[in-house]
């Protein structure tokens, strides 16, 4: 039999790595899956490229169409929760009843955020006091790309968390899904494909994070970067590497596997507000 080789998901479409790599899943039983295209760091500045082409035009959408987007994704997620259930069952040893929680998770997740696109705005932007004849207002802005690093554990809603956020604030995104269970990442993919998302708004990557780690930390057009859960060595070289482009960094620790469902903290504009920059402006008053 021959096993189908999930492809990376990069400006609305599905090409092979540049490197011709790839990885063997194998199920719970032993037996192989499928294989997964292992990214390189040409692959990544290729889905930077996209993601930083698209970005303008995104965040130019009215926040309600962005809205509008989001919740299509989730449709298109839940047409095919019975696939993700099955995938994410093959690898993760919690059992099919945990994995379909998991993927009504990532929908309702994708629903809230869709929710909160025209929401936010008001809740972290202020109209500032000040003395003399003038208004002054903070306003968010979406910063730009967003790189995802996805944890290893709960592979569909751990990746859906991340990118929801960046999405909803007007940022596009470039994903590196979980390492140890990767084809749910493939599969978001195909989601994108078949729903409204624009070309470039939303990469997927698959492969190893101590090959692309650095990369994601070093490039300079990856504004700010969204992760959880990852080694601790890996968690610093993030960091370390960002101080020399001053990208925002956030390294989320989730406790595992509930607080991924803790709705008032995932769901909150608390995970919107790190991925976005705040613009004031002066504006006579007419006195």
């Amino acid at each position: 039999m021959v096993l189908k080789t999930y492809k990376l998901f990069i400006n609305g479409q599905f090409p092979r790595t540049e490197s011709g790599r790839s990885i063997k899943i194998d199920g719970l039983n032993g037996q192989a899956l499928a294989h997964v295209c292992r990214a390189s760091r040409k692959d990544l500045r290729n889905a930077v490229e996209a993601a930083s082409a698209a970005q303008s035009g995104w965040a130019g959408r009215s926040a309600y169409n962005r809205g509008q987007i989001l919740y299509r994704m989730a449709e298109m997620l839940e047409a095919r929760a019975g696939e993700f259930t099955d995938v994410i069952a093959s690898t993760v040893d919690d059992g099919c009843e945990a994995a379909a929680r998991e993927v009504q998770a990532a929908i309702d997740r994708l629903v809230s955020y869709a929710g909160w696109t025209d929401k936010f705005s008001q809740m972290l932007g202020t109209h500032n006091p000040v003395a003399g004849p003038h208004y002054n207002f903070t306003v968010p802005e979406a910063i730009g790309v967003v790189g995802v690093v996805a944890p290893d554990a709960l592979p569909l809603l751990g990746l859906v968390s991340l990118i929801a956020p960046a999405l909803c604030a007007g940022n596009t995104v470039v994903a590196l899904g979980s390492e140890a269970h990767p084809l749910a990442t493939a599969i978001v993919g195909e989601v994108c494909a078949t729903s409204d998302v624009p070309a470039g708004v939303v990469n997927l990557l698959t492969g190893l994070r101590s090959e692309l780690v650095e990369h994601f930390a070093g490039h300079r057009e990856i504004g700010a970067i969204h992760a959880a859960n990852l080694p601790g060595e890996q968690a610093e070289r993030l960091r370390a590497g960002s101080a020399e482009n001053l990208k925002r960094v956030v390294v989320r620790a989730i406790a595992e596997p509930e607080g991924w469902y803790d709705e008032s903290a995932c769901h909150s504009p608390w995970w919107i507000e790190p991925l976005i920059d705040f613009k004031t402006i002066w504006h006579p008053s007419g006195i």
